[in-house]
Formats: C-alpha cells, structure tokens, sequence
C-alpha cells in the first residue's frame, strides 16, 4: 500500500450560529494519487480544503501532513502544500510572470526563472507571461491560479473546483495537464462538479454530504460494488406474462408487453444482463433487440447523495 501523505482524523467544524460543514471526518489520501472528492453544494468539500490549508481553524479533530501535525507546524506543512481555491483572486494588473514569481517568493522559496518558465509552459502560459491578467479569457486566469499554486512545488495539490466556468476543450487540456502533475510526483486532491471529470481522472474517490464522508473507495471497486446493468429486450412477440423460468430476474414488462425491462441489483455488471439473454433465448422467447445500460460514477453518486437504501452501508 502507498504511503499515506495525509491523514484526517474526526474532523469536525461547527461555525457560529450552529451550522456543522464537517461531521467527524475520517480520510487517508495516498501519495501520488489523484483522489476527487464529490458532493452537493454545502457538503463540505471547501470547509475540508479551508481546514488542512489552514485558511480556518476545526471544532475537533486531528489532520497530519508529511506527518506533521497541521496545528502545531502549519507554516511548514503549508509550505509543501498548493492550493487552487474555486474563486480566482489576482491582482488584475499585474503581468503573469510576475504575479507566478511573486506567489513563489511567498512561500519563502528563492527566485527560480528556469522554474517558473517550465510551469508557465506546462500551462501554455510561455505566451502570455508579459500579459496583464485582466486582459486573460476566464479559462487562462484559471491556469495562471494554478501555475501560482505550482510556483513552489508543492508535494500536495488541492483543486477546488478547478474546471468550473471554462468550455470542454479546455476543461479535457486541463485534465491532460493534472494528470501530467500526478505523473510527475504530485499528489492531488481535487472537488468537482464535473462527475464525468472524476471518472476520467482519479484514482480513488470519496463522496461527502452534510458534513459526513460517505464512501471512499478505488473508483473501479465502487463501479464494482454499487454498479448496476439495465438491460431492455425487444420482443418479436408481446408476452402475455412473464414466464416463471425468468422469475428470478425480477423483470417488468412495458410497451404493451413487447419489452421486457431488466434493472439490475447493485454490484450486477454487464455478466448479469448476459445470463438473462441466455435464460431468454432458453425460455424460447423470440426477441429482436436488446439495448443494455451500465451505470456510470453520477448514477452512483446521485444514488448516495439521495440516500438510497443500503448504498452507503
């Protein structure tokens, strides 16, 4: 098993006026993995950032990074530490290199020009690094965010939201580029909206509501365990019931019984739907189409967020 870079232990954050945004949180991330952590708005996702970066202080618990307590030495955990926050905030007149260059000193590290152009051209940003911000598109902002949180070479990459506002194109570049990071040693945790964008990219995800983590798993043994397999078959005749031979499929029939409709329980792949064409074609059902669903990583987290039975377990 990788090492663990960090490691969140109950914790809590209750702000004034009563509203808990974390709820006992346990969480290990593993270093050099990509891990995305999924949830509704208010779930907690950016109270949980604000916490490990050290931008607000928990009601309770313990987060220790490197293996250093994040209380007692956050200037140098913070030091190891890159944070791209889901609002951009720049200085909108100053020239993209210097405002990446300033960020770097920052953090106490000593000018590094060959650095910084290798970031600026990591980000497609080479172009533009005489360019005042404020002249950048929405998407180039968002790049010059993250070649500011680069500048020090950070060993942990926090991406809130990093994608939001900007268009497909540039949405998959910038996937290109965070996995390009991972590959290169650093570990990254990103929240994002974009569930398609955590079933692209992250190696394990984590799902957040209310306060509470829900799951966190590999994202393969998640599709594994909660995934399901629709199937519907097109008859060639309407049945004017389901034969008792296919009782164990718990099938429906629609369309004027010319379709007979199978929903998979949790955790029955593509093989489920298989053997139920096989019992068909057994049971001497004629059919002329079947048109199969896999669940994707969205159906299973609107499945949890909603709470559906036993999906949490």
């Amino acid at each position: 098993m990788s090492e663990t870079i960090l490691d969140i232990r109950g914790l809590s954050k209750t702000y004034k006026g009563g509203l808990t945004a974390l709820d006992g949180v346990d969480l290990q991330i593993r270093k050099g993995e990509i891990f995305a952590l999924l949830g509704p708005n208010g779930a907690g996702k950016t109270t949980l950032i604000g916490a490990v970066c050290g931008l607000l202080r928990p009601s309770g618990g313990t987060i220790e990074a490197f293996g250093l307590d994040t209380q007692r030495q956050w200037r140098k955990v913070r030091q190891r530490i890159g944070l791209v926050p889901q609002e951009l905030s720049f200085d909108m007149f100053a020239q993209v290199e210097h405002s990446v260059n300033y960020s770097r000193g920052m953090f106490g590290c000593a000018p590094d020009p060959k650095r910084i152009e290798q970031v600026l051209r990591s980000l497609s940003l080479w172009d533009k690094r005489d360019a005042k911000i404020r002249e950048l598109s929405g998407g180039m902002k968002r790049r010059v965010m993250i070649a500011k949180a680069l500048s020090h070479d950070p060993e942990l990459l926090f991406l809130d939201e990093p994608t939001a506002g900007v268009d497909v194109e540039l949405r998959r570049d910038m996937w290109r580029q965070i996995g390009a990071l991972r590959d290169a040693g650093t570990t990254i945790i990103l929240t994002t909206h974009y569930i398609e964008e955590a079933q692209e990219m992250a190696d394990r995800v984590g799902v957040i509501n209310k306060g509470k983590i829900l799951l966190v798993d590999d994202k393969d043994a998640i599709m594994a365990k909660l995934g399901r397999s629709e199937a519907r078959i097109t008859l060639t005749e309407p049945l004017p019931e389901i034969p008792s031979a296919l009782d164990k499929w718990h099938l429906t029939l629609e369309d004027e019984n010319r379709t007979l409709v199978y929903a998979g329980a949790e955790g029955e792949g593509k093989r489920a739907a298989a053997e139920l064409v096989k019992a068909v074609v057994a049971a001497g059902i004629g059919f002329e189409g079947i048109v199969t669903k896999e669940s994707s990583l969205e159906d299973i987290f609107v499945d949890l967020v909603e709470g559906r039975e036993g999906l949490a377990a």
